[in-house]
């Protein structure tokens, strides 16, 4: 089903901003990951509220890779005045989980086991970057994929990270 609201009158995306925003399970679990993730790109479904407080957003789909691109905020800084670790495991996170969830069946869910992340060197501030997922081995409950962070204009490699998810069926069937 989708969403009556779909954009901010500015034309911007439309973040999910209460939970009555968010798919429901039954939503969700109608659709493939890939369809998911798709429907994100298309504005049939909101991007999720993470995004909003953290500043990026849903660049591209396909099956085995995600883009997220977005742009540290002085609200992403740490104690030293540099962009926080967090930031980049959190892009990352999304990144490289959700290029798992492309290859997620139809009825099934995933989550995150385990992630690494490795920083190259500081991004500046204000600076647009894309985060990049990318599947390297799919299987019936395990996932696992790479993903990098490189300036959206130069290239220039940020951060490097890997990613485990466990593939699993829902317990919550559609309709229930």
């Amino acid at each position: 089903m989708a969403r009556a609201i779909l954009e901010t009158p500015m034309g911007e995306p439309f973040f999910a901003r209460e939970p009555a925003d968010l798919p429901t399970m039954e939503e969700t679990l109608t659709r493939s990951g890939l369809e998911f993730m798709q429907a994100i790109l298309r504005g049939d479904i909101s991007n999720p509220p993470i995004g909003r407080t953290l500043g990026y957003m849903l660049d591209a789909v396909e099956e085995g890779r995600v883009a997220f691109r977005g742009t540290p905020s002085f609200e992403t800084l740490n104690p030293l005045g540099t962009v926080h670790g967090g930031w980049y495991g959190t892009l990352l996170d999304s990144a490289m989980a959700c290029a798992v969830m492309t290859k997620v069946p139809r009825g099934s869910i995933y989550t995150t086991l385990e992630y690494k992340v490795n920083i190259t060197r500081s991004i500046p501030v204000g600076r647009e970057i894309v985060a990049d997922g990318v599947v390297s081995h799919s299987g019936r409950s395990t996932g696992v994929a790479e993903g990098t962070i490189r300036d959206a204009e130069t290239g220039k490699l940020y951060a490097t990270g890997s990613t485990t998810c466990l593939i699993m069926p829902a317990t919550i069937k559609p309709g229930t």
